[in-house]
C-alpha cells in the first residue's frame, strides 16, 4: 500500500500541469479557441482528483489495521542525515488522506458550475488540483523535509487562491496576509525540523519517532517540539497567528471549502497527531499547545457568534474547532482530535458548499439581508443539508459533530482525573491541569457553539418577523389598547408599557422594510421563476457531504473501530490487549471513543444551554439579532478582539521601526562613508591636478625651493 501511495499524489499533480499548460496556451488564442480549450478543463479537473480519491480508499482498505508500512529511494547524499522520497502508510496517513481526497473532488465538481463563469476557472483548477497533490505530499511523507515541501506548496496555492479575485482590494491584502503570518510560523517550524533530525541522525519519521519514545522530551526533542508549534499555530490559526484566516474569505467559496475542511488548516492539527510521541514525551510543548488552544476556542466562538457575514461566521468556526482538535491533542486525545478533523471536514465542506448556493442564490452573504429571502422555500435542498451541517457544528446527536466533541470532553476528564505517569509504554500522560483547562474550554466552547449554530441557522431559514414574533407584537398591541372591559383592573406597569411600546416600534419597523422589499423582491422571484435550486454539480457534493455528516458519527460508537484502524501514535498496529497491558504509546482509555455517560450528559447541557441562549435572547427582543446577548462583548467580537491591532502594535510597527533604522544605516551611515571616501579622493585629485600645468619652470622652482627647505631644515637640526 505505501508503494501506491507513492504515486497517488501524481495524479493531481499531472491534472494541475495539463490545466496549467491550457491556462498558459489559452493567452495567446483567440476567444473560439479558448473556449474549445476550456470545454476539456472540467474533466481534466475533476476525474484525476476523484481517481486519486479511490486510490486512498484503496490504500486505507489495503492497509486496514496493520503497522505502518514504508517505499522509499535515497534521493540525496548529504555526508550526514541522508534524504528520503518515499511514502509512510499508517492509520492515520490512511483516513486523513481518504478525507483530503473526498473533500478535494467535492470542491472540484462543485467549482464546476460556480466558478463556470469565472475567466480564470482554468488557472484556478490547476491550483486545487496543486494544493491537494501537496497535501497528499504532507499527508503520506516518510521524510520531514519532503513534507516541508509540501507544506510550503500549500502556502504558495493558498496565497493565490485567496487572491484569485486580485482586482479586488481586500481579496490582495487577505492573501499577501496570509502568506506572511503562516510564514512567520513555518521559520520555527523549519528550525524544529531541524532539531529533531540532528537529534535522530535522520529527517525519516519512524527514528525521530523512536528516539523520541527511547530518550524522552529532552534535548533535541523538546527544542524541536517547542518550535515546530510555530508552524501548528500559523498553518491551522491559533492564537496568537489566527488572524489570517477570517480574511481568507475574500477568496472563492469552494477555496474556503477547500483550506478549512481539508487541506491547510487540517495540516498542522495533523503534523501534531503524526509526530505525537514527539510532544506527548514533552510537558512544555503540551502546555503550549492547550493555552493556545483554549483561548483561541473561546474567543473564536465569540467572534463567530458576533458575526454578520456567513462566510466569517463559518472562518471563525473553523477557529475554533481546530482550537478543540489541538486542545484534545494536548490533553492526551490523539485519536479524538484524529476523529473530530474527520468529523469537521465534512461538515465544514459542507456548510461552505451550501453557503456559496446560498450566496450565488441570494446575492449577498449578510445574514441580516438573507434572513428576508425566504430561503427555506426556494433552497429546499440547501435548506435540509445547511441544517444537517448546523446541527453536526452545534454538537446535536445523532450527527458526527455530537460524537466526535464529546470524545473531546471525555479524553480531557480522563486526563484531568488520571494525572501522572500510567499503564503505557512511555509511562506518562499529560499534566491533570492540562485536563481540567481543555475540559473547562470545551464545554464552553460547546455551550457558545450551539448558540451561534442555531442563530445562524435562525437567520437564513426562520425569518425572524415569524414565530413567536408576530405573537409578541399581537400581545403587545393588546396591552397597548386604552380599555377592554376584562382588562380593567389589570393595568400595565411603566416596564410593561416600555417594552410593549419597544416591540411595537420594532414591528413597524420591520413592516416597513418588508413593504420596501416587496417589490425588489416579487422582481426578482419572477426573474429566477423556472430556474432550479442549484446546478446537479453543486446540489450533489451537498447531499454526499451531507450523509456522510449523517453517520460518520457512528463509528465510534464501537470501543475498538476507530482506535484499530487509526493505530498507535507511533505507527504500529491498535491491539486492545496491548493497551490493557500498557504496551501502547497512550493508556487504554485514550483509544476509546464511545460517549461515557458524565462527559455525555455534560455534551448535552452545554448544547442545551447554547439553544436556551438564543431563545431567550430572541425573546426578550422580537425582530433583533440574538447575538445581542453578548452585550459589551458584542463589538470587540466582531473585531476579532483587535487581534489585527494587537499584532500590529507587537510585530509590524516594531519591524517597521527596525526596517527604517537599519535603511537610514545604510544610506546616511554606510553609504555615507562609501561617499565620503570617494569624495575624499575627488578633492585630492582636484589639487593635484592644480599642481600638474606643464610648466618646466615651475617644476624646478618647486624642486629648488624643495631643497632649500630641506637644506634648511637639516642646518638648523645641527
Amino acid at each position: 500500500m505505501s508503494t501506491l501511495a507513492l504515486w497517488i499524489p501524481l495524479l493531481p499533480l499531472l491534472s494541475a500541469a495539463a490545466l496549467a499548460a491550457i491556462s498558459l496556451a489559452d493567452r495567446g488564442r483567440a476567444q473560439n479557441g479558448r473556449s474549445r480549450a476550456r470545454a476539456a478543463v472540467p474533466a481534466l479537473a475533476v476525474l484525476p482528483i476523484a481517481a486519486a480519491a479511490v486510490l486512498t480508499f484503496v490504500v486505507l482498505f489495503g492497509h486496514g489495521t496493520g503497522a505502518a508500512t514504508e517505499s522509499r529511494i535515497r534521493y540525496a547524499a548529504t555526508g550526514g542525515p541522508e534524504l528520503w522520497l518515499g511514502a509512510r502508510v499508517d492509520g492515520l496517513a490512511a483516513l486523513i488522506a481518504v478525507l483530503v481526497g473526498v473533500v478535494a473532488t467535492a470542491v472540484q465538481l462543485y467549482s464546476v458550475s460556480y466558478m463556470a463563469h469565472e475567466e480564470r476557472y482554468t488557472s484556478y483548477s490547476a491550483l486545487i488540483s496543486l494544493f491537494t497533490a501537496a497535501m497528499l505530499v504532507v499527508v503520506y511523507s516518510t521524510d520531514l523535509l519532503v513534507l516541508l515541501v509540501g507544506w510550503e506548496i500549500m502556502g504558495a496555492c493558498s496565497y493565490f487562491l485567496i487572491g484569485h479575485h486580485w482586482e479586488r482590494p481586500e481579496a490582495r491584502s487577505a492573501s499577501v496576509k496570509a502568506f506572511l503570518v503562516t510564514k512567520f510560523g513555518d521559520a520555527p517550524f523549519l528550525l524544529g525540523i531541524l532539531f529533531l533530525a540532528h537529534g535522530a541522525g535522520t529527517f525519516r519519521i519512524q527514528p525521530i519517532l523512536q528516539h523520541a519514545i527511547q530518550q524522552g522530551g529532552h534535548g533535541y526533542t523538546a527544542a524541536g517540539a517547542i518550535l515546530l508549534i510555530g508552524g501548528v499555530m500559523g498553518k491551522s490559526a491559533q492564537v496568537p497567528l489566527q488572524t489570517w484566516l477570517p480574511d481568507a474569505m475574500a477568496g472563492p467559496t469552494p477555496i474556503s471549502a477547500l483550506i478549512h475542511a481539508a487541506t491547510m488548516v487540517a495540516a498542522g492539527v495533523y503534523v501534531v497527531a503524526r509526530l505525537y510521541p514527539v510532544f506527548l514525551v514533552t510537558p512544555a510543548a503540551l502546555w503550549i499547545l492547550a493555552i493556545s488552544a483554549t483561548l483561541t476556542a473561546v474567543t473564536a466562538a465569540l467572534s463567530a457568534f458576533a458575526q454578520r457575514d456567513l462566510k466569517r461566521i463559518l472562518a471563525y468556526s473553523t477557529v475554533s474547532q481546530l482550537a478543540l482538535m489541538v486542545a484534545a491533542l494536548a490533553a492526551g486525545g490523539r485519536d479524538a482530535a484524529v476523529f473530530h478533523l474527520m468529523s469537521h471536514g465534512g461538515f465544514k465542506a459542507l456548510l461552505f458548499l451550501g453557503a456559496g448556493v446560498i450566496i450565488h442564490k441570494a446575492g449577498t452573504g449578510d445574514v441580516d439581508e438573507l434572513n428576508t429571502q425566504g430561503l427555506r422555500r426556494k433552497l429546499p435542498v440547501t435548506f435540509v443539508t445547511m441544517t444537517i451541517g448546523l446541527a453536526a457544528l452545534a454538537g446535536f446527536p445523532p450527527f458526527s459533530g455530537f460524537f466526535s466533541k464529546e470524545s473531546i470532553a471525555g479524553a480531557a476528564y480522563e486526563t484531568a482525573t488520571h494525572s501522572g505517569p500510567t499503564k503505557s509504554l512511555i509511562g506518562i500522560t499529560p499534566p491533570a491541569g492540562i485536563g481540567w483547562l481543555v475540559l473547562v474550554a470545551t464545554l464552553l466552547t460547546g455551550f457558545l457553539t450551539a448558540a451561534y449554530a442555531l442563530r445562524t441557522w435562525w437567520m437564513l431559514f426562520g425569518p425572524l418577523e415569524r414565530g413567536w414574533f408576530r405573537s409578541a407584537v399581537e400581545i403587545s398591541q393588546r396591552q397597548l389598547k386604552p380599555s377592554e372591559p376584562a382588562q380593567e383592573a389589570e393595568t400595565p406597569t411603566a416596564a410593561e408599557v416600555a417594552a410593549a411600546s419597544e416591540w411595537a416600534l420594532e414591528a413597524l419597523v420591520a413592516e416597513s422594510i418588508r413593504e420596501q422589499d416587496a417589490a425588489a423582491e416579487e422582481a426578482a422571484a419572477k426573474a429566477r421563476a423556472g430556474r432550479p435550486e442549484a446546478p446537479r454539480a453543486e446540489l450533489l457534493p451537498l447531499v454526499v457531504l451531507a450523509a456522510v455528516t449523517t453517520v460518520f458519527g457512528f463509528v465510534g460508537l464501537n470501543l475498538g473501530w476507530f482506535a484499530s484502524w487509526l493505530g498507535d501514535a507511533d505507527g504500529g498496529a491498535y491491539r486492545a490487549s496491548a493497551a490493557k497491558a500498557g504496551k501502547l504509546i497512550q493508556p487504554a482509555a485514550a483509544y476509546h471513543l464511545a460517549p461515557a455517560l458524565l462527559s455525555t450528559v455534560l455534551a448535552l447541557i452545554a448544547l442545551a444551554l447554547g439553544f436556551g441562549v438564543v431563545f431567550a435572547a430572541a425573546r426578550a427582543k422580537p425582530g433583533a439579532d440574538p447575538n445581542h446577548v453578548l452585550g459589551f462583548l458584542r463589538k470587540p467580537a466582531f473585531l476579532g478582539f483587535r487581534a489585527d491591532d494587537l499584532q500590529d502594535a507587537v510585530v509590524v510597527r516594531p519591524i517597521q521601526v527596525a526596517a527604517d533604522t537599519v535603511g537610514f544605516l545604510d544610506t546616511e551611515v554606510v553609504d555615507g562613508y562609501v561617499r565620503g571616501s570617494g569624495h575624499a579622493a575627488r578633492l585630492l585629485g582636484e589639487g593635484l591636478r592644480r599642481i600638474q600645468t606643464g610648466n618646466v619652470q615651475l617644476y624646478l622652482t618647486g624642486v629648488l625651493t624643495g631643497v632649500v627647505v630641506i637644506a634648511a631644515a637639516l642646518g638648523f637640526g645641527r
